[in-house]
């Protein structure tokens, strides 16, 4: 059985290798996922995402358990910080969740950011189109620990939930950033230490100034770590995946997201293109390493580079 029929048919250890395919920027993963992508479409993508300490990983534990007691199956991709010698996820997020490790209903996959910008992995979007087809019904997402410009979880989830910590000054510097604006759901954890009425004073103040939107996104109190408060965040995840029903907006967010995975493929593939042309024994590598003084315009040599990809028909 080939490999695309072997996760269709729910082969665990098929999507398994299919992810690290896609991890190792194989090129049989692309072909697999243009494969699979008649299957894809059914799965709710949820986008959790905050600065490092604030429990998104925590949160994704208890969110998964009330997901799996209302039957539905969930698919986790966890980003992680990469090892400096190995480019593997260092803090592994599948510890965090060691429970739900015998649930077949739960696939949880641990992913290093490999110096990828976003507070996403290379692959993640691969990742998110082979567990789609292989039949979850939700997809957490949990970035990187963020900071004021990781934006990138808005272009690939429905949902995106902005996890704060009170008193830690994270809340502060959201609405300093601008990430207050990709929110869908606001989450303040760790409600327990005390502090949390003037974190969400502070969001709500801050929403106050900005522009009037037809969603307004809730913010939900937790303290995920006691598991409370989650049933009622993942009540207003729900909420807003009626309202993008509802509004026509579901279509537009998904239309635009395979506009960017577009953006994103083409930007990978000519990157890859312009190392190729430069390192190669070509016109412009030459021109490059001949280059002693040091007086190269680059804009120029880029134009060469685009010149000669475009007389190559871009391959």
């Amino acid at each position: 059985m080939s490999l695309a029929g072997a996760l269709l048919s729910g082969d665990v250890r098929a999507l398994a290798r299919a992810i690290s395919l896609a991890e190792d920027r194989d090129p049989q993963a692309t072909e697999l996922v243009a494969e699979l992508q008649p299957h894809t479409g059914k799965a709710y993508l949820v986008g959790l995402t905050g600065a490092p300490g604030t429990g998104k990983s925590t949160l994704a534990d208890a969110l998964v358990k009330v997901i799996r007691d209302r039957g539905q199956t969930v698919g986790v991709i966890a980003v992680d910080p990469s090892s400096p010698f190995t480019g593997g996820a260092v803090l592994g997020d599948r510890i965090r969740m060691s429970r739900h490790t015998l649930d077949r209903g739960v696939f949880i996959r641990s992913m290093g950011a490999r110096g990828h910008l976003g507070g996403l992995a290379a692959a993640t979007r691969e990742a998110i189109h082979l567990l789609d087809a292989y039949g979850r019904d939700v997809i957490l997402v949990e970035t990187v620990g963020v900071g004021q410009s990781e934006l990138e979880i808005s272009t690939i989830c429905d949902s995106v939930t902005l996890t704060l910590m009170p008193e830690s000054g994270d809340a502060v510097q959201t609405i300093k950033a601008g990430i207050l604006e990709i929110a869908d759901i606001f989450v303040i954890n760790k409600v327990d230490l005390g502090g949390a009425e003037k974190t969400r004073r502070l969001i709500q103040d801050a929403m106050a100034l900005g522009p009037k939107q037809a969603w307004r996104p809730p913010i939900v109190m937790v303290s995920a770590a006691n598991e409370e408060g989650i049933a009622k965040a993942w009540e207003a995840i729900l909420s807003h995946q009626a309202y993008l029903k509802e509004s026509g907006a579901l279509t537009s967010r998904r239309q635009e997201r395979v506009k960017q995975e577009v953006v994103a493929l083409v930007a990978e593939r000519a990157r890859e293109d312009a190392r190729r042309l430069l390192d190669g024994d070509t016109v412009v590598g030459r021109r490059l390493r001949d280059n002693r003084n040091g007086k190269l315009n680059p804009y120029t040599l880029a134009e060469e580079v685009l010149g000669e990809r475009a007389s190559q028909g871009g391959s």
